[in-house]
């Protein structure tokens, strides 16, 4: 049995942060501990200790009791149901005060709630609609057509892989895909059209960028040449930094990714471009593969300094792995790392905005990273998600290490 791993003083430091910004912002302590150590897949006794050692070295003393944090809790709970209760009058009175020309479904919703007291004639005379067009809509309601039905359950469907597991991020293919997983058979040209009706799209990219690339002095080659597939786990990682624009200025993410199933394997988030943000996500890659690592692997870049820098080229060198690196200025070099900044952003960054620092950065991607890896279906790995990629690998191979050797061309 192999001895257990070792937990970083970074990784450590990270999580301790995460903890405490999560009861800063949340209110509440219940659950900031599991649900960190879920995310960075730290045990939660451990998290649990290194939390309660830094309170002790901050002098920090019990603050609200347990009683009156519950009763903020709800009183907060109540204000947001009202404030939400409030705003959705606001927009239902703004509606039909505006609305000169109602469609037939809103004028039918109408006279069934007022017909026991006018009646519908009168109604539909008052509101210049044909007591047959009423008539036809309300036979329809009570015999739908079978196609009818069926959009209805699958907008339902659709609605629900969109909101949950799409976290409304998804587009037409990937909903398609995720339907069919779960058993729901249904065509692609069907979610197209049910989702132009739902008025719900997926998320696309927008544009671009300070400089994260710095070119080294030091020039290794490129082993990779844009062969950006892998027969194994951990035979071929790649790595890129890419940007955040947030209140308090330029945050900066970086990211190692194992090419066999593009599962993000290390990251870390950082307000600066210096060598540890790159090295401390090399660090959680090798932390979180340690036990599958044995020699062999190729590790590809572009030629930034961070990854061009001593210490990196020096870590690197410790666990047998081989340096590649792109051409200068040349992206398609490095074409699947800069596919996933695209998705980060576009999935991630730009579809939620509002960002305030770098700690509210680091949450997101936390929670986004856990759900690339587990949930999200990649159509690179056929449509499943990389976790469960490399699971079916290793069952087919007994759960046995694979060797990382001959990847360099």
């Amino acid at each position: 049995m192999a001895p257990p791993r070792k937990y970083s003083v970074e990784l450590r430091d990270r999580a301790v942060r995460l903890v405490f910004e999560l009861r800063e912002q949340s209110g509440e302590r219940t659950g900031t501990i599991a649900r960190v150590a879920d995310r960075l897949g730290v045990h939660r006794e451990a998290l649990r200790t290194w939390v309660r050692q830094a309170e002790v070295d901050q002098g920090e003393r019990p603050g609200t009791t347990t009683s009156d944090a519950q009763r903020i809790a709800e009183l907060e709970r109540e204000n947001r149901e009202l404030r939400r209760a409030n705003e959705i009058l606001k927009a239902a009175s703004a509606y039909f005060a505006r609305e000169l020309d109602p469609e037939t479904a809103a004028l039918v919703e109408f006279i069934d709630s007022h017909r026991d007291r006018f009646g519908v004639e009168p109604l539909c005379a008052v509101l210049e609609l044909s007591p047959s067009t009423y008539w036809a809509a309300k036979k329809r309601e009570s015999e739908p057509s079978a196609r009818a039905v069926r959009d209805e359950a699958l907008k339902k469907e659709i609605m629900r892989v969109w909101e949950g597991p799409g976290r409304k991020v998804y587009g037409a293919r990937k909903v398609w895909v995720q339907l069919n997983r779960e058993g729901i058979i249904v065509a692609r040209c069907t979610v197209e059209r049910l989702m132009r009706e739902l008025g719900i799209a997926g998320v696309s990219a927008k544009r671009k960028r300070p400089r994260t690339t710095l070119p080294g002095a030091e020039r290794p080659s490129d082993l990779l040449e844009r062969d950006f597939t892998a027969d194994a786990p951990n035979r071929r990682w790649v790595a890129d930094i890419t940007y955040v624009d947030t209140a308090a200025g330029w945050v900066y993410a970086a990211f190692v990714q194992d090419l066999f199933s593009r599962r993000i394997v290390g990251w870390q988030v950082a307000d600066h471009l210096g060598a540890e943000l790159a090295l401390d996500a090399l660090e959680m890659a090798i932390w979180a593969r340690g036990d599958r690592l044995d020699g062999g692997m190729v590790h590809h870049s572009d030629r930034g300094v961070q990854y061009t820098s001593i210490r990196y080229a020096e870590r690197l060198d410790q666990i047998g792995a081989a340096r590649s690196v792109g051409r200068k200025g040349d992206s398609y070099d490095n074409a699947v790392a800069e596919s996933l900044n695209s998705l980060y952003k576009k999935e991630l960054i730009d579809f939620h905005g509002g960002w305030k620092n770098v700690m509210d950065v680091t949450i997101a991607t936390m929670e986004w990273v856990a759900w690339y890896n587990m949930e999200r279906v990649h159509s690179f790995c056929g449509n499943v998600p990389p976790h469960e990629y490399e699971e079916a690998f290793y069952r087919s191979h007994g759960n046995a290490p694979v060797s990382t050797k001959n990847q360099a061309k």
